[in-house]
């Protein structure tokens, strides 16, 4: 059987909205304009500090700020699970994975702690026996240490990478890993330009997904 690691946000999560709450409340106690869902869409992917840092930068905010804005960002970030919820067909694709005897991990750019915190609050957490964060390692994807971090605690079999965005696809490439592209989270590219083996955009496709690349591989 496989091991089998997911990106989170934009990926088994749609967790946009909780963060878009919270860079706006850090915008607006600032005396600045929130950002727009969209914005919020595209500023996802690499990390809080990152995050933060193109917050700023779309308000005009100096660096010398970026600390203190992003200990008040991650401050919020373990309360930002209210608006949070899975995307469809989620949960019935990981009960099938698991019921299909693979093993699952969370290879994720999020901070650890609100990783845990949301999973726990949706009620995923008991799917994955290993979760790798933004800052559990002093590198964070598209580096792919964090990906071989989790692929190495979930043991042996073959690898597979489920993610939604070109960091993902990157890392999965850096890697050396089958990526299996999600097209409707946060990605910022055509689906074309992306390293991917195959593409989906309906999570009831994904066990017969795993089942055809297992045995092509």
């Amino acid at each position: 059987m496989a091991r089998i690691v997911f990106d989170l946000d934009g990926t088994l999560i749609d967790s946009a909205p909780d963060i878009h709450g919270i860079a706006n409340e850090v915008l607006e106690q600032e005396g600045h304009e929130g950002l727009s869902l969209a914005q919020t869409h595209d500023f996802i992917g690499n990390g809080a500090a990152v995050f933060v840092t193109k917050m700023r930068g779309a308000r005009g905010i100096d660096e010398c700020e970026q600390a203190r804005l992003l200990a008040d960002f991650i401050a919020r970030y373990d309360n930002a699970v209210g608006l949070t919820l899975p995307y469809p067909g989620v949960l019935a694709a990981l009960d099938a994975l698991k019921a299909g005897g693979h093993t699952l991990g969370i290879c994720t750019n999020k901070p650890i702690r609100p990783c845990r915190l949301v999973l726990e609050h949706l009620g995923m957490d008991h799917y994955f026996d290993t979760m790798w964060g933004g800052d559990s390692l002093p590198v964070h994807k598209p580096d792919p240490a964090p990906l071989h971090a989790a692929f190495a605690a979930l043991g042996e079999g073959p690898q597979l990478y489920v993610g939604d965005s070109d960091v993902d696809a990157e890392t999965g490439h850096r890697a050396g890993v089958p990526f299996l592209l999600f097209t409707e989270g946060y990605r910022k590219c055509a689906v074309e330009d992306l390293h991917h083996a195959v593409a989906f955009d309906d999570f009831a496709d994904l066990p017969r997904l795993v089942q055809e690349l297992l045995v092509v591989a």
